[in-house]
């Protein structure tokens, strides 16, 4: 009587199979996969974008999140910690963080800033005057190449064409399109 089973052969020629259409499938998947991860990028700068240009609505269009004026009309330039506390808090009709009741009447803008897809950070980098010219490109508004900013990255307290981009910070080898991702307020 003769064994049943496969022979070395034809478990060869069934692995050759598999893999030939593993090459052809794989990468049709792979981008896929960046295209969800720009699309959730695109998403998530619209909502913040929403969000700033409401509290510069709120705040007469005088300030920016995490800027202060002062009783003398100066306007403080923000940080990242007063940028996210800014957006996360309520606020006076200075920009003052706080909790007063009938005075901080403005915001909670956002429940806490979003991830950025590609490098899964909701840090934020603000550059202010002294920043510009070496941190974003003239003309392109990009973060420099070598840059280790990650998740958010912040124009503010500039007088420059780039004040009010928010761009995803993104030092990883992504496709360049997924960084061009900007938005001015």
């Amino acid at each position: 009587m003769k064994a049943k089973g496969f022979t070395l052969v034809e478990i060869l020629i069934v692995v050759v199979i598999l893999g030939i259409l593993a090459a052809i499938v794989i990468p049709q998947f792979s981008g896929a996969s960046t295209e969800a991860k720009e699309s959730s990028l695109q998403s998530n700068l619209q909502a913040m974008r929403s969000q700033i240009e409401l509290y510069k609505l709120q705040h007469n269009g005088d300030i920016l999140p995490g800027e202060v004026i002062d009783a003398a009309g100066n306007v403080t330039a923000a940080s990242a910690a007063s940028f996210v506390n800014a957006l996360t808090s309520k606020t006076d009709k200075n920009g003052n963080v706080g909790t007063t009741a009938g005075v901080h009447i403005f915001g909670k803008y956002m429940d806490k800033i979003p991830d950025n897809p590609f490098s899964a950070s909701s840090t934020v980098t603000v550059a202010g005057v002294s920043e510009n010219a070496s941190s974003v490109a003239v003309g392109a508004s990009k973060l420099a190449a070598g840059s280790n900013a990650s998740g958010w990255y912040v124009v503010i307290g500039s007088t420059d064409a780039d004040y009010g981009l928010i761009q995803a910070a993104d030092p990883l080898a992504n496709p360049t399109d997924a960084t061009d991702l900007h938005v001015n307020y």
